[in-house]
């Protein structure tokens, strides 16, 4: 897939201000520092679309980029971040739920995780909770330059074992770099092949 437009769209405090359109939406997601405004903005080889910060959990709300004027990207805020307040992390968590289990635009999510840790309980907690939700998603792990191709993959293999614990099917993962663009393609084509299917479905129906 080739990205030849990307643009900002809007920042919406709630799932209600999302537009109102009906082009398919793919939502990203992590731990706060995770590395996702850096991979967006590789993703569309656009360094400034996502606003990247030196501080954790800045963002807090729903932002929209429109790709291609045919899909969106949606940033959504990280989880996790133990710095705020509590009234503040039950306001980002019930907007984040609520965008994912309301919107039905929503076609993918991406749960970002950094390759370099072991399974952390948070990240673990909210896969689950997609799953049990019947939300389809994918892995995408972050910053794999930092550790090199061979440790990435390890890192990778472990990780997502340990999910079969509980989880009988793995869900899709991809291994990236934002820095060297490690898996840009790789995700590209399986955003492009979920676009497929759903204007196959819509065909059907």
């Amino acid at each position: 897939m080739n990205i030849n437009q990307a643009q900002y769209v809007i920042s919406a405090p709630t799932v209600s201000k999302c537009p109102q359109d009906t082009k398919p939406e793919f939502a990203f997601i992590g731990r706060s520092n995770v590395g996702k405004s850096s991979l967006i903005n590789m993703l569309c080889n656009h360094k400034g679309l996502a606003k990247t910060s030196a501080t954790p959990g800045k963002t807090l709300l729903i932002n929209h980029f429109v790709i291609n004027k045919e899909w969106y990207i949606v940033d959504l805020p990280g989880y996790g971040y133990a710095k705020r307040s509590k009234t503040v992390i039950d306001q980002l968590d019930n907007m984040i739920r609520s965008y994912i289990l309301q919107r039905r635009q929503l076609a993918n999510v991406f749960v970002l995780i950094d390759i370099r840790h072991e399974q952390q309980k948070i990240d673990r907690e909210f896969i689950d909770w997609l799953g049990i939700s019947g939300i389809p998603f994918s892995i995408i792990f972050t910053k794999a330059d930092k550790i090199g191709r061979v440790k990435a993959q390890e890192n990778a293999n472990k990780w997502m074992n340990a999910l079969l614990d509980t989880w009988e099917t793995l869900p899709p993962y991809f291994i990236t770099s934002s820095e060297k663009k490690t898996g840009r393609e790789d995700v590209l084509d399986y955003i492009e092949k979920v676009l497929k299917e759903i204007e196959e479905q819509g065909k059907q129906a």
